[in-house]
């Protein structure tokens, strides 16, 4: 807004300092100013050259911000990815840890069993120790009856199983225990790793959100940078045509002085004849008279083109109007709240466009957004724009002085449109304003 506001400043500026004055009238010649004209017609054309670029610059910034967000949404399914696999690796990291948990209580059970049994036999070792070693047979052939003996063989077969037995569950008990010591260690290698794993994808999610706002920015400020050149593309084109049409106007008075100057001299020249032959300068005046009747009847002889109520004709007659002056979504950007600065006529392709009222052509071509472009100057800084004028369309030329209802070009669909239609705006010192009050 700030840039705009500089550039209509600009313009306004422009506009005061190419007043026509009778000083500047008797210093400045039609073919200065014609010079003039043609080296504005030089800035004209490299402003558009570089509106053109800030607008492809545009264009390519957008193109790589969308491809940017196709890039971003595959990031985020491969965020999407990368977090079912960290919900994945969480669930294998508490199942891991459960399973630890049960391997170490019973690697707690198996050890505390062999320290246990380890007493057990120490104190049998001790005991024999003491009090010396019994022979099996000994005990035997101690018996009183043949029934004592077969009880004692059969408590000697128990104690000898027990003992057996004893070792058995020992040995199988320490071997219980290596395994548990193993099984740990590999558990605990695995929830490393699975820790490792877990903070490598979070790195590279990481990273992944960097580069993804990294481009965002970078595409997001190109935008905004082009935005603003084309609008001061837009506002340095605006002083320029007010640039134009200044000289224009002072070509124009200046020519109207040379004629209203030669114009007294032939009066004078006339007037000085006259005594000496009233008869011819009777005759010349009865055929001045008949010249004029005849340009009267040519004039009511012109129908003027159909419009509404304002002060200017409609430009293409009673046609629909298709948008209207004001704030809309863009229909091609699809932009929210942009400034519609005329409005649009649905009329079809080739229909013939009508100048609103009198004045001088200062834009006749190319122009921005606005495609294949008419400007007139109606005078008193009021102006008149024809835009998306068709290819070959255009039926005047920069400097013409056209007249109210002359058909000046063939509606079309150039520059940034959806369809064929006549944007027609109304300017004030430069500045659009809504054009149906002077419809």
């Amino acid at each position: 807004m700030k840039k705009i506001a500089a550039g209509l400043a600009a313009v306004l500026l422009a506009v005061t300092l190419f007043q026509p004055s009778d000083g500047y009238a008797k210093k400045t010649t039609v073919a200065e100013i014609d010079k003039q004209l043609k080296q504005l017609q030089q800035e004209v054309q490299a402003a558009k050259a570089a509106q053109d670029k800030a607008a492809s610059r545009n264009q390519e910034a957008k193109h790589y911000l969308n491809k940017t967000n196709l890039n971003l949404q595959y990031v985020l399914d491969q965020i999407d990815q990368v977090k079912g696999q960290m919900t994945d690796i969480s669930g294998k990291i508490a199942s891991t840890e459960k399973s630890l948990n049960i391997t170490a209580t019973e690697l707690d059970e198996a050890e505390a069993r062999v320290a246990s049994r380890e007493k057990l036999l120490e104190s049998r070792v001790r005991l024999m120790y003491t009090d010396g070693a019994v022979s099996y047979l000994d005990v035997l052939l101690s018996s009183t009856s043949f029934s004592d003996f077969l009880d004692r063989a059969d408590s000697l077969k128990m104690i000898v199983d027990q003992d057996q037995d004893l070792l058995v569950q020992h040995k199988l008990d320490k071997q219980t225990v290596i395994a548990k010591k193993q099984e740990l260690e590999g558990q605990y290698a695995q929830a490393k790793q699975l820790y490792t794993d877990l903070e490598s994808q979070r790195s590279t999610l990481k990273e992944k959100e960097a580069e993804k706002q990294e481009l965002i920015a970078y595409y997001d400020k190109e935008i905004q940078e082009t935005d603003g050149l084309t609008e001061e593309q837009d506002a340095k084109l605006v002083q320029l045509a007010s640039q134009r049409s200044a000289l224009e106007n002072k070509k124009d008075q200046i020519k109207a002085e040379e004629a209203a100057r030669k114009a007294a001299a032939a009066k004078a020249e006339a007037a000085r004849r006259a005594a000496a032959a009233a008869a011819a300068a009777k005759a010349r005046a009865a055929s001045s008279s008949s010249n004029s009747s005849s340009g009267s009847d040519s004039s009511s002889g012109y129908s003027e083109y159909a419009g509404g109520n304002g002060p200017f004709l409609l430009p293409v007659g009673s046609a629909r109007i298709s948008s209207p002056y004001g704030l809309r979504t863009h229909p091609v950007t699809g932009e929210v709240g942009k400034m519609h600065t005329g409005t649009d006529f649905a009329v079809p392709q080739g229909t013939s466009i009508h100048a609103a009222d009198s004045g001088t052509v200062i834009v006749a071509e190319w122009w921005s957004g606005y495609g294949y472009t008419v400007v007139i100057d109606h005078g008193g800084g009021v102006w008149t724009l024809y835009g998306h004028i068709r290819e070959g369309g255009i039926k005047v030329s920069v400097g013409e002085r056209v007249s109210r209802g002359q058909t000046i070009a063939e509606s079309g669909a150039t520059g940034r449109v959806t369809g064929p239609h006549l944007h027609f705006e109304v300017r004030i010192d430069g500045k659009p304003v809504d054009p149906m009050p002077y419809l």
